[in-house]
């Protein structure tokens, strides 16, 4: 779902002889498109996978294939033009329409946001860059909405803040002393888009990025608040336990959360394909929408008050490794929705994943796809016994006194995101996990205690020097 999900073919775009990128894309047949194709096959096989994928070296696609149906009812296959909700990818969006109006002098990035929403005028010290790179503390309009709004009615943004503005609910932490992913802070953003470019969100992102871009199958659109008919358009799935099926999340009834917040808009709906997506990626090495100056803010990671990297850019995860030097990325999830599009800066290599089922088998395999496009062996997932996965399922208390939840489901460990999305554990040995799809790349290591009884995990993000452990309490 959008909230925790931090976690992804220009034809003439760029007309500037100077552009130093290509201008062209040509699809190249190779052993790598044949290794991605068996990969994604075999995910496809095992319902682990259904969507879209296009892998690109250079801006020339290498791989670009469908898997599976986008309605279930009809059986329309899902084909390259096929659209896709976004989810949290929609962040790099909104964050595009900020750089652009603090281009324009029409806003500063050390704004303080409440000069442009009053509602928020009781969260002082809050700037806008403080959103982008989520480090504002304000409390998850989520649970808000969950417990103050009447559900029987679509939310919009600012229905939203008239609730932050009557409940008033505490801050988080001040700003800049930590880092906390952020659904709010990117829906404030949107907000503060329509109310200094005196267009909606909709509108300003069309006339700014989408149109110059041509990015013709690209759009805002909540399908719930404003239905409207679309060709080619993808059915977003979830899997009921209770049916047994597959379905849409509007069957679970107006109280559903991905129903009542449809209207929200900063953190997720934008809506694009396989083709669009690569355009946007081509436009960002280019000097027609931003220059390098944009493009040094956008995409590096920003510092908390400890001096402590949050890995975040403006809308972009920051991952600097080792083997594949600098990454950028991000992944969402939400409404049936799987999307994740990865960039890696220093070889310019292009993922982008876009998915319309999300159930307990959905994979997310950018592990592999990523050693693919590298030329490295594919990493085959270690098979643990059921009675050592049972034996790690359970309840954890974490050093803050939450309860956390490792589930086993199907003869897999799980940890549960929301109602309708988790995220599988893969081992990579008899006691330590990492998490699917997660970048950059997530552990879980289970701790035994002299008994053999599971004492405590520990949790670890090297990228962000996270190391925390939860003790089993049931």
């Amino acid at each position: 779902m959008k909230k925790y999900l931090s976690l992804i073919i220009i034809i003439g775009l760029i007309s500037c002889e100077k552009e130093s990128k290509s201008t062209t894309t040509k699809i190249i047949k190779n052993e790598k498109a044949l290794k991605l194709d068996t990969l994604y096959s075999e995910l496809y096989q095992k319902s682990s996978f259904n969507g879209n994928i296009l892998v690109a070296e250079k801006g020339n696609i290498i791989f670009e294939k469908s898997y599976g149906l986008r309605n279930e009812d009809t059986k329309e296959k899902l084909n390259k033009n096929s659209i896709f909700e976004l989810a949290s990818v929609s962040k790099q969006f909104t964050a595009m329409g900020i750089v652009l109006l603090q281009k324009e002098g029409k806003l500063s990035y050390d704004d303080e946001i409440n000069k442009y929403v009053p509602e928020l005028k009781d969260y002082s010290g809050i700037t806008i860059k403080n959103l982008l790179n989520h480090t504002g503390g304000l409390p998850d309009y989520m649970k808000l909405a969950k417990l103050n709004w009447n559900k029987l009615n679509i939310a919009t943004n600012d229905d939203i803040l008239k609730v932050f503005e009557k409940v008033k609910p505490k801050i988080l932490f001040e700003p800049n002393d930590k880092w906390d992913y952020s659904n709010t802070g990117y829906m404030v953003l949107a907000t503060i888009i329509e109310r200094v470019s005196n267009k909606s969100f909709e509108n300003y992102l069309k006339e700014k990025i989408f149109k110059p871009l041509q990015m013709t199958n690209t759009f805002v659109y909540r399908r719930r608040f404003q239905p409207k008919k679309i060709k080619n358009y993808a059915q977003g799935y979830i899997y009921s336990d209770s049916l047994k099926r597959k379905i849409l999340p509007d069957e679970l009834g107006k109280d559903f959360y991905v129903v009542y917040l449809d209207g929200i808009l900063g953190d997720g709906m934008v809506n694009s394909n396989l083709q669009d997506l690569l355009k946007w990626d081509r436009a960002l090495y280019g000097n027609n929408l931003i220059n390098d100056e944009d493009r040094k803010v956008i995409f590096s990671s920003y510092k908390t008050k400890n001096n402590t990297e949050t890995d975040y850019g403006f809308g972009w995860m920051i991952d600097s490794t080792k083997t594949y030097g600098k990454i950028v990325s991000h992944s969402g999830g939400w409404a049936g929705y799987i999307s994740y599009m990865e960039r890696d800066l220093d070889n310019d290599k292009t993922i982008i994943i876009l998915q319309n089922n999300s159930t307990s088998n959905t994979k997310i395999p950018i592990k592999n796809t990523r050693r693919i496009l590298y030329s490295q062996n594919v990493e085959k997932p270690i098979v643990l016994d059921t009675k050592i996965l049972k034996l790690y399922a359970g309840k954890y208390l974490n050093e803050k006194k939450k309860e956390k939840e490792i589930i086993f489901l199907n003869d897999k460990l799980y940890v549960p995101m929301s109602p309708d999305f988790k995220l599988e554990l893969i081992p990579v040995s008899k006691n330590k996990f990492i998490v699917d799809g997660f970048s950059p790349e997530v552990t879980y290591t289970f701790i035994l205690n002299k008994k053999g009884e599971v004492d405590k995990y520990i949790i670890q993000q090297e990228s962000q020097k996270i190391n925390k452990e939860a003790k089993r309490i049931q």
